[in-house]
């Protein structure tokens, strides 16, 4: 049996004379790129930048709308209505896609960042208003969402192509969402554990929760993070490992 999956990563996080992560070396190592605009992280240089490196590594640009919150990073739960959901999301996207064009590429798909791609895990409204943004600009992108999540059954419903997507170095709860950033056992640390995690994600569409029960998960697009120390070791780790295994690490697009 053949398996596929997506790499994806947070990139353009930088923000003026603010450099975050390591995306010129992490891009080797992934196909999909989820690169913030503006809200929580980003400006317009480091946005242009990211999607030249980008098509030069033939990596999948997605864009990665969030919060208007650079202070918080996009992490903060701040309430928003759906009508603002969809008006942040459709101003993101468009500024993102507007440098794409302008360097003769294209738009891949969409995943929301942070406190709001949480929110909408578990808010329809806000999934419904994010779904349509991206569909009224292209019905042909992806949105990337939690595996199972509102998001992803609100894409679904409205006409977009779905990714399922699973985390390599977060646990999770029992209704299968991540386990809160403000509790002590939300990150996996350990490199080795975080593979093992994915791998059983992909193969069995299995993993194991923070009470120690296993759900049900698929797993379409996998996302690590490039502001770590060890960021680029990881990538490069679960890169080949993920291949080694049998499973193929390819672009989204190419097996949705």
């Amino acid at each position: 049996m053949t398996f596929k999956v997506d790499l994806n990563c947070d990139m353009g996080e930088s923000y003026g004379a603010y450099a975050m992560g390591r995306d010129a070396e992490i891009m080797d190592y992934i196909t999909s790129a989820n690169i913030a605009c503006g809200f929580h992280a980003g400006d317009p240089a480091t946005m242009r930048k990211t999607v030249q490196l980008a098509l030069e590594k033939n990596v999948g640009i997605g864009a990665h709308p969030g919060l208007q919150d650079l202070v918080g990073f996009g992490r903060r739960n701040i309430a928003i209505t759906p009508q603002e959901a969809y008006d942040l999301t459709v101003y993101q996207i468009g500024a993102l896609a507007g440098f794409v064009q302008a360097e003769g590429g294209r738009l891949q798909h969409v995943k929301a960042h942070g406190a709001l791609y949480n929110m909408a895990a578990k808010n329809a409204g806000l999934s419904e208003a994010i779904a349509e943004a991206v569909y009224k600009i292209d019905p042909e992108l992806i949105l990337f969402g939690l595996s199972g999540s509102e998001i992803v059954k609100a894409g679904q419903k409205i006409g977009l192509r779905t990714a399922n997507e699973v985390f390599s170095d977060r646990t999770y709860q029992p209704d299968a969402t991540l386990t809160p950033r403000t509790q002590s056992n939300a990150l996996i640390t350990d490199p080795q554990t975080a593979i093992r995690q994915v791998i059983r994600m992909v193969k069995e569409s299995k993993v194991q929760t923070v009470e120690k029960q296993d759900i049900a998960i698929q797993a379409d697009t996998i996302c690590i993070h490039g502001d770590g120390a060890t960021a680029l070791d990881f990538a490069v780790e679960i890169s080949k490992t993920l291949r080694d295994t049998g499973i193929d690490v390819v672009k989204v697009q190419e097996f949705m």
